[in-house]
């Protein structure tokens, strides 16, 4: 069991959406947190409303989660100001929404900046404490996208696989090392924060478009109880199964489900969540 109360957890992307929602929860349960966002105001927003809700001190910090540099200099500041880190929940992420060849080399390389190497960057920072004193637990927000590819995600979708990669081989090598520390791969379909806005599904009992605090509470729920895995809906765990079926059936099944149409509408938002 990993408690929440009166430890440090650091947040990424927590000025917006899912990541403000676990900002305040977290500090709600008597977390002491700590922001990591590009949007500096939004962060010092979002740690204002946190610090009134909780008893612990919130605290935000300016950074580009996908610049190593600024990662490194960023986090020596959180340890001098809350101590090491318990609980680091990498959750900034950023989506592009066009097709292959509308997608500019910017695009490419922000998606994985943001989504992919900023786990290394943060993980890397923060790891080698928990290790240390044999506990801790890192959440890293992928998607159901990091098992599935669909059209116009080509750059989102192999970050996320990336992301999903990197958490099973990190959980493995850490129930070597130091199998104090947990890990938690989330990989839920399009969450109602913006960053999805206009994303559409068929059936939407089976793969309804998630709400942001339905998310929030599954995974605060996984870290309280050291859950490997969270995949939201249901319907995201029978993938691995279906990749058991010719590619032309896969490929059938998503179409029927609508799931190579989700994005055909999809709009998003300017500002990242990083």
């Amino acid at each position: 069991m990993t408690t929440i109360n009166n430890k440090h957890v650091l947040i990424t992307g927590g000025a917006s959406g899912l990541g403000r929602r676990l900002v305040l929860r977290c500090a709600e349960m008597g977390a002491a947190v700590s922001i990591l966002d590009l949007d500096e105001a939004g962060a010092q927003k979002a740690a204002a409303e946190a610090a009134a809700r909780g008893a612990g001190p919130v605290r935000a910090f300016a950074c580009d989660v996908g610049d190593r540099g600024q990662v490194a200099a960023r986090a020596a500041e959180v340890l001098a100001a809350q101590g090491a880190v318990d609980i680091l929940v990498n959750n900034a992420g950023v989506v592009s929404g066009k097709p292959l060849l509308e997608l500019s080399d910017e695009h490419i390389e922000r998606t994985f900046r943001v989504n992919t190497l900023a786990l290394f960057w943060t993980t890397r920072a923060f790891l080698p404490a928990m290790v240390a004193r044999g506990s801790g637990h890192i959440v890293n927000v992928a998607s159901a996208a990091g098992l599935i590819g669909s059209p116009r995600e080509t750059d989102y979708a192999a970050s996320k696989f990336a992301a999903v990669g990197f958490t099973e081989a990190l959980r493995l090598e850490l129930k070597r090392s130091a199998p104090g520390v947990k890990t938690t791969a989330v990989r839920p379909f399009y969450i109602d924060t913006g960053m999805f806005a206009g994303v559409k599904t068929r059936f939407p009992l089976l793969l309804p478009i998630l709400k942001e605090a339905d998310v929030t509470e599954r995974i605060l729920r996984a870290i309280q109880h050291d859950t490997a895995q969270v995949d939201m809906p249901w319907m995201v765990r029978t993938l691995p199964l279906m990749r058991m079926l010719p590619v032309w059936a896969f490929d059938g099944i998503a179409d029927f489900l609508g799931v190579t149409a989700a994005m055909d509408e999809f709009t998003g938002r300017d500002a990242p969540g990083s």
